[in-house]
């Protein structure tokens, strides 16, 4: 059995509970919550994902995060998964949401921002790779390296925010 999730719709309001595999199956929306990750400097987390990982395998991103467990807020499931993932505890900011409709099936993205000033400890089955890059370093290479479809555009608009700047 996969893990739960709750189905939502295009206005991220709960429709029930469904294994996430079934969600993707049938491309139902569910909430997946991420963290933007910056550094004293002002640079961003970059991470390659594991060859193992399920889902994009091989990927870079500038996300870090994953499905939201039942009944979870973004802003808790974006903690847990900065622990879970970087092995770091941080405060996490909300910083906007929008439904990706790229890659293996639509998602609420919760995207939050976090400044990280302690040493990382990488989830080695999520993380193969991270670097700390500025933003005119990331704009280089957003598009040439093979970027999962939702952490380019929520860079994108997290850059057209003046997030962080």
């Amino acid at each position: 059995m996969s893990e739960l999730v709750e189905h939502v719709d295009e206005h991220d309001h709960v429709l029930g509970v469904v294994e996430r595999d079934e969600a993707e199956r049938e491309n139902w929306p569910h909430r997946i919550a991420t963290t933007i990750c910056r550094d004293r400097e002002g640079r961003i987390l970059v991470v390659r994902r594991s060859e193992t990982h399920s889902r994009f395998p091989g990927h870079y991103d500038v996300m870090v995060g994953g499905a939201m467990d039942v009944g979870e807020s973004y802003e808790e499931a974006a903690a847990r998964e900065l622990s879970e993932e970087l092995g770091v505890r941080v405060p996490v900011r909300f910083m906007f949401k929008f439904l990706c409709q790229e890659g293996i099936s639509p998602v609420w993205f919760g995207v939050h921002e976090a400044v990280v000033t302690e040493p990382l400890a990488p989830d080695r089955g999520e993380i193969a790779w991270q670097d700390w890059l500025t933003e005119a370093e990331l704009c280089e290479v957003v598009d040439l390296w093979l970027f999962v479809p939702g952490g380019r555009e929520a860079l994108r608009r997290y850059l057209q925010s003046g997030s962080g700047s």
